[in-house]
């Protein structure tokens, strides 16, 4: 007889109520003005927590935090801004956590773009997929690691099983796809880049005896504005036929 799989979580799994309090705790979010940032910005903070929201748009940050206060007027949202496709922007905001915010007990690197029709760069020259949801990531975490340690804190990275349906390795003679640009492929290659060096950096902590964690999660098929509008044609469809059921 085979050995039934029970969720440690309950028949539901895991839903948002069985968060307990995190009054104390301060998490930054990428991206947590929109999608599901959006969301886990909201739940973090109905549970006493302090978010800051790293993100490019303050615009759409006001609204966001507005939109929030107008349910929980006691939620404790700040707003630094943070361009991913800017190294530039990236120590700036850096360098403004690391010398204005107490502690950091995670962080959840969750913005990302998707799906870009053409071949765009960042504004330091990588192709940008791979330049906002790999490098800007990993630069982030890089200059937050020191801070994030103090917490005993965790590394939190939003990547995506795509990383199956593009090359499944990366391609180093020609990173920026300058040859063979393709929207999915890069998208996928820029989430398998994230993939590799989670597991990575987590074996390194693990060898220095660091008390940091690291976890990758997909987030499954969600309701985002991450599909634009200028995706190619099968993406937008698919996105269509899909949405009915999220």
């Amino acid at each position: 007889m085979s050995k039934v799989e029970t969720n440690p979580f309950g028949s539901q799994g895991w839903i948002p109520n069985k968060l307990e309090s995190q009054k104390g705790k301060t998490f930054l979010i990428t991206g947590g003005n929109a999608g599901v940032g959006f969301e886990a910005t909201k739940l973090l903070a109905s549970k006493g927590a302090k978010v800051i929201i790293l993100s490019r748009n303050v615009i759409k940050v006001k609204a966001a935090i507005q939109e929030i206060k107008q349910v929980n007027m006691d939620a404790d949202i700040e707003f630094i801004h943070l361009d991913l496709a800017s190294l530039e922007s990236i120590r700036n905001a850096a360098q403004i956590i690391n010398n204005s915010v107490e502690k950091i007990d995670a962080i959840i690197c969750n913005a990302a773009i998707a799906q870009i029709a053409k071949q765009k760069f960042t504004l330091d020259g990588f192709e940008s997929q791979l330049g906002v949801n790999y490098y800007g990531n990993f630069l982030l975490c890089g200059l937050l690691f020191d801070k994030i340690e103090q917490s005993n804190g965790k590394i939190v990275l939003v990547s995506s099983l795509a990383y199956k349906m593009g090359y499944k390795k990366i391609q180093f003679e020609d990173m920026n796809f300058d040859k063979n640009y393709h929207p999915n492929n890069v998208y996928s290659h820029s989430k398998l880049a994230l993939m590799m060096f989670s597991y990575e950096l987590q074996r390194r902590i693990k060898k220095q005896n660091k008390n940091v964690q690291v976890h990758v999660c997909h987030p499954g098929s969600s309701k985002t504005t991450l599909i634009r509008e200028d995706a190619n044609l099968i993406t937008r469809v698919m996105y269509k036929l899909l949405t009915p059921f999220w």
